[in-house]
């Protein structure tokens, strides 16, 4: 399938980033967001984003230009419908996402392919919901999108050959690395991660040492670019909290379970740096 038109739900972090990514490659992007506020926080930042890069020389003003003009906002859904793939990028609640695929089932033409960008969400559980789930799987992105190379697809039982390659070329064509991973929670990069992440906290949490001190251990002794409590303010601890319940929930291993400390935190509102409070402090 010959893909030229892009749909974008949700224009956050993860959705402002992929549409910034397909318009620059030269795609005609459309991005819905649930409100007009939302939609106009999201656009500022990727013309943020782009204005950077012209600051710093990587961007040329016509290059900002034309990439800003191939993005248009939208309130509503039924703008997207003339596009050729779609890629859902909204808050991580697999009721949501269904919601949010099954009214784009009944407004998108028959061939059009439906992604999910979800970090743990189960691929097939959300193709449920339309009557094409073999046009649809999963398209994981990482944050920022514009600076990390990596997707990771997930393909379901029922994904196409014709769908995924598909896929995999509009990817590449926004000069991505793929990896593939089955339709399992966590995928393969979160699969590893978040034991990671967790056992950071639990060290934290049973005073084995400071956060400054755990971060800097794993970043000068393993030459990580970030420690783990750096990393977790970064995604997002509300977000690592739903994966690693996600993931709990299918294996039931304790290595997913989630320390009483980050269910704390996520219910006092420190997500990490979108809340100004994580484990550090961002309000300066």
């Amino acid at each position: 399938m010959d893909v030229k038109k892009i749909g974008v739900v949700g224009c956050g972090l993860m959705g402002s980033g992929i549409a910034q990514v397909s318009a620059q490659c030269g795609y005609d992007v459309v991005v819905c967001e649930a409100s007009g506020e939302l939609l106009d926080r999201g656009l500022g930042r990727i013309e943020s984003f782009v204005t950077k890069g012209v600051e710093r020389g990587k961007v040329t003003e016509e290059q900002k230009k034309t990439t800003l003009d191939r993005i248009k906002g939208t309130t509503k859904l039924k703008d997207l419908k003339e596009s050729d793939l779609i890629v859902e990028a909204i808050i991580e609640n697999v009721d949501e996402k269904r919601k949010v695929f099954r009214e784009l089932d009944g407004l998108c033409q028959p061939e059009a392919i439906f992604s999910s960008n979800t970090s743990s969400i189960s691929i097939i559980d959300m193709a449920s919901a339309t009557k094409r789930p073999h046009k649809f799987l999963g398209l994981h992105f990482f944050n920022p999108v514009p600076i990390m190379k990596l997707v990771e697809i997930v393909r379901s039982i029922v994904t196409s050959d014709e769908t995924y390659e598909t896929a995999k070329a509009f990817c590449e064509s926004l000069g991505k690395q793929i990896i593939t991973a089955k339709d399992t929670p966590g995928f393969i990069v979160n699969l590893l991660l978040i034991p990671y992440l967790l056992d950071a906290v639990r060290a934290f949490e049973s005073g084995v040492a400071t956060k400054e001190d755990i971060d800097a251990g794993m970043k000068l002794g393993c030459n990580m670019p970030m420690g783990p409590l750096e990393l977790l303010d970064f995604v997002g601890v509300d977000t690592t909290l739903y994966i690693a319940d996600v993931m709990y929930n299918e294996f039931r291993d304790p290595k997913y379970a989630a320390s009483p400390l980050l269910r704390k935190m996520v219910l006092a509102g420190f997500h990490g740096r979108k809340s100004g409070k994580g484990f550090y402090d961002y309000g300066k």
